[in-house]
């Protein structure tokens, strides 16, 4: 049957709508054009010149440094002004600048488009309240030549940039900056399988919490260190002591990994329930997607917009199936109820604080929970008290523990 008759066959059966629905999803997927296609976001080379089964040792080398600050090298995906993994690591490397290390940033990125841009980079860096400023150099990976320089260390970010780790040619200690377990992000196939091996090529991991730690460890066998998860209480704080009536959703459907979609099921049965309870969603723009609840929608917001909108809620909701996020620790320094699901990533992470609330996946249960916290009679007695636990809060702790991570890595104290 030709592509005409098959037309004119859904025209007749099916209908107008679902033929053009048909035609649609067919011209789709020759074109293409904006698929992310298996292994699309990693050079092919760096993959091919990565044989893991062949052990190489990474050890301290003396210092390349005249002035003894030892060098970093690290390799990043492009930032953006949303991305939290990526403020969470320009965090660390602020410290580590603070502590006497020279860091060289490298973009990575195999993808044709979008173009990256060093100008652009540093120009949305300098203008997004979120990321620190940095004394870093900024370099474009090329996978001709692979990571060039003299460095005492090299950091991975994600299991792209673990295979152009590997291709730097001094025997140099390697980190793995290992902020969620990546080969879940796929379903199974050539993406989740590279992704797999990049625990496998003999870094030593720097983990978000315990409970990535100890999987990459468990399952992989790779060396890992952690640090805690923490929330900045200087931007993060309880500013409004007032009833509140309002509720807050984290809502990226570009993540599976959020469980955006499972989500939406909960906040229509709230919005079903009890009208009156404002309902915002925030992280992605979601007045697209078809939504037949009220709702305010707020996109992706600055991060010093943040705490404002947390003030305002109750309660905050948000789905981590791998790693959990930081938000259950931000929104609850702002007096707000965490709402996240049960699981072991979850609660490891977070130290099964008995502030958050781990339940179970069943959007009528927690659908109950959220409003039973607006509900509850000492909301605002409540509010504080949990508000009050993350008073004076700090990455420091975390950020010190990361210093004398490389410290111990790269095998010298340097110099400040």
């Amino acid at each position: 049957m030709t592509v005409i008759s098959r037309f004119f066959d859904g025209l007749k059966y099916e209908g107008v709508k679902s033929t053009a629905w048909r035609s649609a999803k067919w011209l789709s997927s020759r074109l293409r054009r904006f698929d992310s296609a298996p292994l699309s976001s990693v050079f092919p080379q760096d993959v091919v010149a990565v044989d893991w089964t062949k052990p190489r040792t990474f050890v301290a080398q003396p210092l390349v440094s005249a002035s003894k600050r030892p060098q970093i090298g690290w390799i990043i995906s492009p930032p953006n002004r949303a991305g939290g993994g990526h403020i969470n690591a320009y965090r660390f490397m602020e410290y580590l600048e603070a502590a006497g290390y020279d860091i060289t940033i490298f973009l990575y990125s195999a993808r044709k488009y979008p173009k990256i841009s060093l100008d652009g980079t540093r120009h949305m860096i300098a203008s997004t309240s979120g990321y620190p400023q940095l004394r870093a150099e900024y370099r474009l990976y090329d996978a001709e030549t692979g990571v060039t320089g003299d460095f005492d260390v090299i950091v991975a970010t994600d299991w792209q940039t673990a295979y152009a780790a590997w291709r730097y040619d001094r025997d140099v200690p390697r980190v793995y900056w290992t902020q969620d377990f990546e080969p879940l992000f796929y379903p199974a196939g050539a993406d989740s399988l590279v992704a797999e091996n990049s625990y496998r090529l003999g870094y030593h991991g720097i983990t978000n919490g315990p409970w990535l730690s100890d999987k990459v460890t468990k399952d992989f066998g790779m060396t890992a260190d952690f640090y805690d998860y923490a929330a900045d209480s200087t931007r993060y704080a309880r500013t409004n002591d007032e009833w509140r009536n309002e509720i807050v959703f984290y809502a990226r459907p570009s993540t599976p990994r959020r469980a955006t979609e499972f989500g939406f099921l909960i906040l229509q049965e709230v919005a079903e329930r009890r009208p009156d309870i404002v309902i915002n969603v925030v992280g992605a723009d979601a007045s697209r997607l078809g939504l037949k609840f009220p709702f305010v929608n707020h996109g992706s917001m600055r991060v010093a917009d943040l705490p404002h909108l947390y003030n305002r809620c109750a309660v905050g909701l948000m789905f981590s199936m791998t790693s959990s996020s930081l938000l259950p620790l931000e929104v609850m320094a702002c007096g707000a109820v965490p709402i996240t699901n049960d699981g072991e990533q979850t609660r490891v992470a977070l130290r099964d604080n008995s502030n958050v609330e781990f339940l179970p996946a069943a959007p009528s249960l927690i659908a109950d929970h959220i409003i039973a916290a607006v509900d509850r009679p000492d909301q605002v007695e409540h509010s504080r008290r949990i508000a009050q636990t993350m008073v004076g809060t700090s990455w420091e702790a975390s950020g010190q523990r990361v210093v004398d991570i490389f410290d111990r890595l790269v095998g010298a104290r340097p110099s400040r």
